[in-house]
């Protein structure tokens, strides 16, 4: 009786400890590759748009983060991001009337325009080549534009955070913006 009940306990342990061991991988966040391709309104963890390709999000919920490598595009319409954008050297970026959870970071790439859309922490432009925007947006954070080249508009956001620009070559345009932190330097009359 003793030898069953040790046996029965083991294997319960040992299911037991398999159960444990098994469930952090199936825990991991899967990524959809979008390459030349729209998504509708479906749901998937995160997002990568791969070097060169193009990806167009119409009411598309994402779970985790949008990535948007070398030389590719994203447009976000009505989509619901619950992580970050981030694009570094990205071709295009456009969100409009979306939802992110996080920032967007648009980063030595071409342009860019956010608008009409809610960010719950920043929008970054930094070092881009092409024309950038900002438009009629909700920012929880600040909006940081810096040393961009292609002229930047912003116009009639709601920052609960600051509005800094710097070292954009033009300096950025726009008006309406209500900012509860400071404006500073190239944005100060903004």
């Amino acid at each position: 009786m003793k030898t069953r009940t040790l046996i029965a306990g083991l294997t319960a342990g040992a299911a037991a400890l398999v159960g444990v061991v098994l469930v952090p991988s199936m825990a991991h966040a899967e990524e959809r590759v979008c390459r030349n391709a729209t998504l509708g309104a479906i749901t998937v963890d995160n997002l990568r748009v791969p070097a060169g390709a193009w990806c167009t999000l119409n009411k598309t919920k994402l779970i985790g983060t949008a990535k948007i490598e070398r030389a590719a595009a994203l447009s976000a319409n009505s989509a619901r991001i619950n992580g970050n954008v981030q694009a570094e050297n990205a071709r295009q970026v456009n969100l409009r009337s979306t939802f992110v959870g996080g920032s967007v970071q648009i980063k030595q790439g071409g342009g860019a325009a956010v608008t009409d859309s809610r960010i719950t922490a920043d929008i970054q432009y930094d070092s881009n080549r092409t024309a950038l925007s900002a438009l009629r947006n909700r920012v929880g954070g600040s909006i940081q534009v810096m040393s961009n080249r292609g002229g930047v508009t912003i116009t009639s956001n709601r920052v609960n955070g600051n509005l800094q620009c710097k070292s954009n070559n033009p300096a950025p345009r726009g008006s309406g913006n209500i900012v509860q932190g400071n404006k500073e330097d190239q944005c100060k009359r903004l």
